[in-house]
């Protein structure tokens, strides 16, 4: 897989002729604020392309969507990174149960997911950075961690040590130690120095795909991928030297909240161990999607995949819509209740403005800027939305229905 610049058509972003406030966002750190016009440093953690998009990955994409489309509506410049787990075991226990090889696995679920991607109106990231092409900046980063005296070796295997940064933890250490387990880390290792350490570099198992490094043949860990793509291609060339000129390197990390820890807080610290400097300002985290009361899970077999749903010729925007008529940061469940809502809401939205006569417009469109301002309130702006509709199928007039389709268009990614 190759790293790609653009990775999928842009969708068109109509001008709007509306002054919109500063955007606030729920963070770790309390609001992270995005004034209109600025300039955004985003880096969203990618997928590891084992299987397909399910609902749960689009909504967690919709969400950075939403703030990529608010600062270019607001003329401002948008940098936005995004990697590819392709090499990780979650991928290579599909592919040898599967019997194919690893990488065309990779390249399969990611084109994929592309198409996904392009169906739901997303903005592309500047740059798509697939994990098995920045070996040489994981091999440069890890040399520069054990210079700052933060590496040491179990059995040929690189860690890091995480000791220093503990006192950042999201949760308590023992909750951390029991996540860790879970999600990836081996706390229980023998030789480790602290359970939490996670791996850097895993030296090469038979069978698996390797990559020469000044430290030993072997593959990334799983958190070190993200730091080294994030400053590499957020930063450019000083990386390693970070950027003193900021409050902190990068503007907002995010992903769902599955990631808070370990991965968002390992990247975090590594990127410290490396640079000496905070990574992001802020760190924005999406809600799970469940499926009919259940959580939404492969093991359970209760996925629903984007590319399914749009083969049996539901409408990408009835999905968007769907998505966002939640708030982006609650755990919610994904219910043919409210896909039947949103197709039959996204048949009013587009009866009303099919007419030439509409009720007035300047009020909704205002409000569905407000709302997106505050935490991006989809639900107060959809809601809002729909009481301008309710209105103009009452007979209302005086407003203009291209105004509200471009701010949908703009602001939502909804085009009607």
């Amino acid at each position: 897989m190759d790293i790609v610049k653009n990775a999928w058509p842009n969708p068109y972003l109509p001008p709007i002729d509306l002054e919109l406030p500063t955007l606030h966002l729920k963070s770790n750190n309390g609001f992270t604020k995005l004034d209109p016009g600025s300039s955004l440093r985003l880096y969203v953690c990618g997928i590891t392309p084992y299987d397909a998009t399910h609902l749960g990955h689009a909504a967690t994409y919709l969400t950075f969507d939403l703030i990529n489309r608010y600062i270019r509506a607001s003329s401002g410049d948008v940098h936005f990174v995004e990697n590819i787990t392709d090499i990780d075991e979650p991928l290579l226990d599909r592919a040898n149960r599967d019997g194919i090889n690893w990488s065309d696995l990779a390249q399969k679920e990611t084109d994929l997911f592309t198409r996904d991607m392009t169906a739901l109106r997303v903005f592309a990231p500047e740059w798509f950075v697939p994990a098995t092409q920045v070996m040489d900046l994981v091999d440069s980063a890890i040399t520069a961690m054990i210079k700052n005296g933060f590496v040491y070796t179990v059995e040929n295997d690189l860690y890091f040590k995480v000791s220093s940064f503990l006192g950042d933890l999201p949760i308590s250490e023992e909750e951390a130690i029991s996540n860790f387990a879970e999600r990836g880390g081996d706390p229980a290792r023998v030789g480790k120095e602290h359970p939490l350490d996670p791996v850097l570099w895993i030296a090469n198992r038979d069978g698996e795909p390797g990559w020469d490094s000044s430290h030993g043949f072997g593959r990334p860990g799983w958190h070190i991928e993200c730091a080294v793509i994030s400053l590499r291609y957020l930063l450019g060339a000083t990386f390693l030297q970070g950027d003193t000129s900021r409050e902190a390197l990068i503007d907002i990390q995010g992903g769902g909240s599955d990631l808070i820890f370990p991965h968002h807080f390992m990247s975090a610290a590594q990127v410290k161990a490396i640079t000496g400097q905070k990574f992001a300002r802020g760190y924005v985290h999406t809600g799970m999607i469940g499926f009919n009361g259940e959580k939404m899970s492969k093991s359970k077999g209760n996925l629903v995949f984007v590319s399914k749903s749009l083969q049996e010729g539901i409408d990408p925007m009835v999905i968007r819509y769907a998505l966002i008529s939640g708030h982006y940061s609650t755990d919610r469940m994904w219910t043919e209740e409210i896909l039947s809502n949103a197709i039959a809401d996204v048949a009013r939205i587009r009866g009303a403005l099919s007419r030439m006569e509409v009720a007035p417009t300047g009020t909704v469109v205002s409000h569905i800027a407000i709302s997106l301002a505050n935490d991006l309130d989809t639900p107060s702006a959809l809601s809002a939305l729909l009481q301008w509709v309710q209105a103009t199928e009452g007979g209302a007039t005086g407003g203009s229905a291209g105004e509200v389709a471009r701010a949908l268009d703009s602001l939502l990614g909804l085009a009607f």
